[in-house]
């Protein structure tokens, strides 16, 4: 009977150290994962904006002058335009 409860209990041991192994390589394979795709999302350039539309007819010229305008400043503030970019359209829409 000694020798069988050995035999079990070296299964028991084997077992529960090649579990923890296994959760071990899971949990760091994981982890360098989500490494790589955080590293990815930070070198991927942002896309490519659309130019503005071209001006309104002008029969509400003031209402669309400055929905443009708002959405200039929402590109600006997304990262999508420059400073320069910006200050480049907004003088084309208010020339």
């Amino acid at each position: 009977m000694p020798g069988l409860l050995r035999g079990v209990a070296r299964t028991a041991v084997v077992a529960g150290t090649a579990t923890a192994v296994s959760n071990r390589v899971s949990r760091r394979q994981q982890g360098r994962w989500a490494q790589q795709e955080a590293q990815q999302q930070y070198q991927e350039p942002p896309p490519a904006a659309a130019p503005p539309p071209p001006p309104a007819a002008p029969a509400d010229d003031m209402t669309s002058k400055i929905d443009q305008l708002k959405q200039l400043g929402d590109l600006k503030a997304q990262g999508v335009l420059t400073e320069a970019e910006f200050e480049e359209q907004k003088r084309r829409i208010l020339g």
